[in-house]
């Protein structure tokens, strides 16, 4: 939709270029949107983006947008500012673009091809079909007739790989088709089915128990690498971390494999946009981040194998390779990186544990976020994470409540964050509170909220809990030769204990206790959490394994 009372043809001409795939509406004051879009809503017409301009006839332009997203908090929301009025507008903006307001605003376009204005509208367009919705064009099929625990755990899967998907009933064309390829061996049917639409895949039919199953069918198994090849650098997780070592190790000649145990971009990727993160002004999703990142070390040779946890990490003893060892095969490598990252922690609620996959969620789920529409949501959790997750899930929730053990979030998120929370009108903060308990019949229906200084407990109802809070390492997986501090994370460098250190030096910055073993990210005892800090601890890792692997062949060599 258009809002423009000096510019409107020209606008209508320049978004005749999307005519073919979206209906262009256009109104030429404030209250006419506002008619406008209540009659688009009214006949269940999906509104992708609203383009409005910065000086309106009749109202305010915030008093403006603050209606619109009201009407339809999911739509995009761009300021167009015209040449003339750049100066003064821009600074009238800008806090109303801190806060949220707005997603962006942009220059009134120049003429014919300005790709740089329309980069920025096909940006805004691309994540409002990846986030809000249903998929044109479906890469993956799931037949399912109920959205089930595992059924909601593959779509969310799906959705982080940056994977189109569309649930379809069993009875229906899609369903048929994919029931006639299906071969159960004679048994009854276990739904859901997942359906792979590429070209190599699609008489492929499989009933998953699990999500990393559909991993497996999309991306493969770790045991694709022929058992006899010994790889230059093994990266465990796919995180910022990872991703970052994979493409500057892949494209400075290593050859790379990485192992993720969930899927590629990490607890990061679960993130609905990331705003602070260099470069991306208009903000970045984790997962198109990850697809990103991981396209681009694609490129240069790395390898990805997702859904595969390694169980198992055997040094390499007298030049010999250590030995990665996971359900679906074994890796052989040179050289190590850790890069698992860190998972949220357990609530420790027995009774709303029964309930994860239905209405309970770790993480801010993208599948399960369109799910909340016209629900009662909470967010438990203090960091950007949380944060992020709250608005993203305010486009949907009839409202959200974030839950806090502080007094306030002032200590542990963003200011940009808090500014934009504080200003939505579907998000309120409850300070010193504490989810107790919670239940409902086979799906999520109330919590019950303790005080933290009066004890004082209250029942609530609730249509959906996101779990963020906090950082849990797991290295179980690890030998009792690594170093690790008393909460469990990788110690490296001078960190390494003086009695392990490999050598009469310790350790490089990135090294652990054992030679040829590095670590980054969040999984590295002292990292500050940020995506942009573990981006540049995985790209710095990558000098150090050169600088192993050369002093190694010097060593065989002079042996």
């Amino acid at each position: 939709m258009l809002v423009s009372s000096g510019h409107s043809e020209q606008l209508r001409g320049e978004f005749g270029r999307y005519l073919r795939d979206y209906r262009i509406e256009c109104a030429e004051s404030g209250v006419g949107a506002i008619v406008l879009l209540g009659s688009l809503v009214g006949d269940g017409v999906p509104v992708a983006q609203i383009v409005v301009e910065s000086e309106l006839p009749d109202m305010s332009v915030f008093e403006a947008l603050s209606t619109f997203r009201s009407i339809v908090p999911t739509a995009k929301r761009v300021v167009i500012i015209s040449w003339e009025n750049f100066g003064t507008h821009i600074e009238m903006l800008r806090p109303a673009l801190a806060k949220g307001k707005f997603d962006t605003f942009l220059l009134m376009p120049r003429g014919a091809r300005d790709e740089e204005f329309h980069y920025a509208i096909t940006e805004m367009l691309s994540d409002w079909g990846a986030t809000v919705a249903t998929p044109v064009v479906d890469s993956v099929r799931v037949i399912s007739d109920s959205s089930s625990a595992l059924t909601l755990g593959i779509r969310d899967l799906l959705d982080r790989m940056g994977m189109p998907n569309r649930m379809y009933s069993s009875d229906s064309v899609e369903g048929q088709a994919a029931l006639a390829l299906y071969d159960s061996g004679g048994a009854p049917v276990r739904f859901p089915l997942v359906q792979s639409m590429a070209p190599k895949l699609r008489n492929r039919v499989i009933s998953p128990g699990t999500p990393r199953d559909v991993s497996a069918l999309i991306f493969g198994r770790p045991s694709d690498v022929d058992e006899d090849e010994v790889v230059d650098l093994a990266i465990v997780g796919a995180g910022p971390a990872g991703l970052a070592a994979a493409v500057y190790g892949a494209s400075e000649g290593l050859s790379t494999v990485v192992l993720e145990s969930d899927v590629v971009g990490g607890q990061a990727g679960t993130s609905s946009m990331i705003r602070n993160y260099l470069g991306f002004p208009r903000g970045i999703s984790g997962m198109r981040l990850a697809q990103r990142a991981r396209t681009q070390a694609t490129r240069f040779g790395a390898r990805f194998y997702s859904g595969w946890p390694v169980d198992e990490l055997r040094l390499g003893v007298d030049d010999a390779p250590h030995r990665l060892c996971t359900e679906g095969g074994d890796v052989l490598a040179r050289s190590v990186l850790i890069a698992s990252g860190v998972a949220y922690r357990r609530l420790g609620v027995e009774s709303l544990e029964s309930l994860v996959g239905s209405g309970v969620n770790y993480g801010a789920g993208m599948s399960a976020a369109r799910e909340m529409d016209g629900r009662d949501v909470f967010v438990v959790g203090g960091g950007n994470s949380a944060g992020q997750a709250a608005i993203h899930l305010a486009r949907f929730a009839r409202s959200v409540t974030i839950l806090i053990r502080r007094s306030d979030l002032t200590e542990t998120m963003s200011q940009y964050l808090i500014g934009e929370i504080a200003y939505h009108p579907r998000i309120d903060v409850r300070g010193t509170t504490e989810v107790i308990d919670g239940g409902g019949d086979g799906q999520l229906e109330w919590l019950e909220l303790c005080d933290t200084v009066t004890r004082a407990s209250e029942r609530v109802s609730a249509g959906g809990l996101f779990l963020l809070i906090g950082a849990e390492p797991h290295c179980d997986w690890l030998p009792d030769t690594i170093a690790l501090d008393d909460r469990g994370f990788v110690l490296t460098g001078r960190d390494v204990p003086k009695d392990q250190w490999p050598g009469e030096l310790p350790p490089p910055n990135l090294a652990t206790s054992v030679a040829g073993v590095f670590a980054a990210g969040d999984i590295r005892a002292q990292s500050m959490k940020r995506v942009a800090a573990s981006s540049g601890e995985g790209a710095s890792a990558v000098p150090m394994v050169h600088a192993w692997l050369a002093a190694r062949r010097t060593a065989s060599a002079e042996s």
